[in-house]
């Protein structure tokens, strides 16, 4: 209101204050500069005419406040031009000046508008009364309209900016009930104002706010002590609750007393308190700003679940309540078992997708007062407080395992998953948040190398399985570095042929203390800690380098297998990584054969299909290890650039006389036919095992019975001894 009432004061200032324009009508000029003489002042403007017809001219285009009117005018009777001014309602005052006139002329005069009437000679004392006191009362009466004017402006500004303004402005009187509101009301509560005028102002407030809203709404103080910004909850109109995004409108409300003050008969000053003013401004969305941001800063945005940081003070509050009321706390630790493959095999959509689906069916799993978590990737944990007993926690994570025995959908088809978890309890595991963590960390990762899809319980004994976790990814680190790794081949025998015609290559790891190791030992490790993609360019080199020399001593008629990772497929730079070896060491066209999974093909992995097809164009051939151990469909076969498929050594251990072979191995040995693909049986350690296998058709196979995988120097020995051998039956 400063800002309105500061220019309302310069405004009526600036107006008041201008000189006050006079104007002298007399034919004799020397009259005229007696009378300028006479009445001139420094607030007013003196104009003359010495006719009627330019004094007319005058008032018309000026704003004359008096006028010294002759009654004789050279032009026209002074009567006549009060006619004209009364005629057209010019706003002046007029004094009329005669020497003689009759009574009649006097009384038409006066009857035409004229203030006063002096007649000649004048008493200049007079004159400068009478002229005084006529711009006297013409000020006060100008005065008075431009004050009526303003205060008309004022309250017009007034009335629109509390009917436009985005808030509630009401008034109330002394007994709390509403004598006024703006139309804000309308549109956020929904109320009509007649509705709300007489009635008390609870009826827009909360129900469990109305304690806090009597300090604003009855509000007494008028000073700097009265309240602002205090937050109430309103109600509409049918008595619900407007929802805004699920939350009730939400008020800020400051407010003032208003009172009278009048004196009583023995002048005595005294304030009568007459209600109370306020203003009340919806911040419901700042409110749901504020939530908003809030919620984030605590929860996964993907599983809306708490995250690490709400997790470990809930956990922390936890051990605390424990410590000083007894009980038990259970932290459960949970990891997705191979969802990186699923992230790689399906991309990071479905990914995300799987880890919400799991998110809910774990919410169904847990207590109402236990906390679910997200700590980031696929890893879950789970506050359990006030357990009676440690074994309550296994309860819940069979629950867990039992419930994740129905497929998820992924990608279009059944994914089982499987967890590991692992369980640490206080007070006997761990005396505050971070050391339960650690511990219930480190017996999942126990899980893992125990085969996965199982949850145990912290044991003391565990660190020193933890501590040779990670010496062990540290180990295989430095075997990269110092190429610790050799390869060992597996010859691939044609039996019509009686000679080697292909080898499969198996890294081995010669650890410095515990020697050689081979893939099942480190491979998971490999994969899970990255750095498969190491290992594989270290194979694919080292295979490239013995096959291209092999060639160069005469052995030319044999194609090697190397096994690629799911991993390393899904990696857009795996098409070049392999070609530069093969470019490298001069290899041409079906000597390098590269073995994948089945499951990789029959997930259809967006982009797998086109670098096989690119491999292919380059001359590498793609054969399918395990093959007939999975669920899948043989649309694959034709959709892929297949080479070769390998009979799984699980349906070659399975034949022996008394069965003879499984009819999988007779369907196997049909698909091969008829899509015309190379057909190798692997995991062959018996005669009989290799007799049947030839009688259904299949000629290369590899195993026991032949040969067990070979360093490189003893293999180079059999290739020689298998060339002789060939060149002998040849001739």
């Amino acid at each position: 209101m400063d800002f309105f009432t500061n220019t309302n004061v310069s405004s009526a200032h600036t107006t008041f204050n201008q000189p006050l324009r006079v104007l002298i009508v007399e034919g004799d000029s020397g009259i005229r500069s007696q009378l300028r003489m006479l009445i001139g002042a420094e607030d007013r403007e003196i104009f003359e005419s010495a006719s009627g017809s330019d004094a007319i001219a005058k008032l018309k285009v000026k704003d004359i406040v008096l006028v010294l009117l002759n009654m004789q005018l050279p032009d026209t009777s002074g009567l006549d031009v009060m006619d004209w001014i009364s005629n057209f309602k010019i706003s002046t005052n007029v004094i009329m000046i005669s020497a003689g006139e009759s009574i009649d002329s006097v009384i038409r005069a006066f009857g035409s508008g004229i203030v006063d009437f002096i007649r000649t000679p004048y008493d200049p004392e007079v004159i400068r009364h009478k002229v005084d006191n006529a711009l006297g009362r013409s000020r006060q009466e100008r005065n008075k309209v431009m004050m009526a004017a303003q205060l008309e402006q004022s309250e017009r500004l007034h009335r629109f900016m509390v009917e436009s303004s985005p808030d509630i402005i009401y008034t109330l009187d002394a007994s709390g009930c509403f004598i006024f509101v703006n139309g804000r009301i309308v549109s956020l509560l929904g109320y009509e104002r007649d509705e709300l005028i007489g009635r008390k102002y609870t009826t827009i407030v909360h129900d469990d706010d109305i304690g806090l809203a009597q300090y604003a709404f009855t509000e007494r103080r008028s000073d700097n002590r009265a309240t602002t910004n205090v937050e109430v909850r309103l109600k509409s109109k049918n008595n619900s609750y407007r929802q805004f995004e699920t939350r009730h409108i939400v008020a800020m409300v400051s407010s003032m007393g208003v009172y009278v003050e009048s004196s009583d008969k023995h002048n005595a000053l005294t304030r009568r308190f007459m209600g109370t003013y306020g203003v009340a401004r919806d911040i419901s969305e700042r409110k749901v700003a504020e939530e908003s941001i809030s919620f984030q800063a605590l929860h996964d945005h993907l599983t809306q679940l708490p995250n690490r940081r709400l997790f470990k003070d809930r956990l922390e509050l936890s051990v605390t309540q424990s410590m000083r009321n007894g009980g038990l706390v259970g932290v459960m630790f949970i990891d997705l078992d191979r969802f990186k493959l699923v992230n790689d095999t399906y991309g990071h959509a479905e990914g995300d997708t799987l880890l919400k689906s799991l998110a809910q069916r774990l919410r169904g799993c847990v207590r109402a007062g236990d906390t679910l978590a997200r700590q980031g990737g696929d890893e879950f944990t789970v506050l359990l407080p006030d357990l009676k007993h440690n074994e309550d926690a296994g309860i819940i994570a069979e629950k867990i395992m039992d419930v994740l025995k129905i497929p998820f959908i992924v990608g279009g088809q059944e994914f089982r998953a499987t967890t590991s978890i692992g369980i640490a309890v206080s007070p006997s595991d761990g005396s505050d948040a971070d050391e339960l963590m650690k511990n219930a960390d480190i017996a999942m990762y126990k899980v893992k190398a125990s085969g996965k899809n199982n949850y145990q319980f912290y044991s003391s004994d565990m660190n020193a399985c933890c501590y040779e976790r990670v010496n062990f990814e540290n180990e295989l680190r430095q075997a990269i570095k110092s190429s610790e790794f050799e390869l060992h081949y597996q010859p691939q025998f044609s039996v019509c042929g009686d000679r080697v015609v292909g080898l499969e290559a198996l890294v081995r790891w010669r650890h410095p203390v515990h020697g050689l190791l081979d893939p099942a030992r480190f491979i998971e490790a490999a994969e899970e800690s990255g750095l498969i993609c190491n290992i594989t360019d270290w194979v694919l080199g080292e295979a490239c380098r013995q096959i291209a020399h092999w060639r160069d001593v005469g052995m030319d008629d044999l194609r090697i297998s190397i096994n690629i990772s799911p991993l390393d497929l899904v990696r857009n730079d795996i098409v070049e990584r392999i070609i530069n070896n093969i470019n490298a060491y001069r290899l041409p066209e079906n000597v390098l054969e590269i073995e994948i999974t089945e499951n990789l093909l029959m997930h259809d992995v967006s982009g797998v299909c086109e670098k096989m097809w690119q491999l292919h164009d380059q001359g590498v051939r793609i054969s399918i290890d395990d093959f007939g151990t999975r669920y899948s469909s043989l649309n694959y076969l034709n959709k892929f650039p297949i080479s070769t498929i390998k009979i799984d050594r699980s349906f070659v251990q399975d034949i022996c006389e008394e069965k003879g072979a499984s009819p999988i191995i007779h369907a196997i040995v049909g698909i091969a036919r008829g899509f015309g693909l190379l057909l190798v049986a692997e995991g062959v350690e018996s005669t009989y095992q290799m007799n049947a296998l030839y009688d259904l058709g299949c000629d290369e196979m590899q195993g026991f019975l032949f040969s067990k995988p070979l360093p490189a120097e003893e293999v180079e020995s059999l290739l020689k001894y298998s060339l002789s051998n060939a060149t002998a039956l040849a001739c």
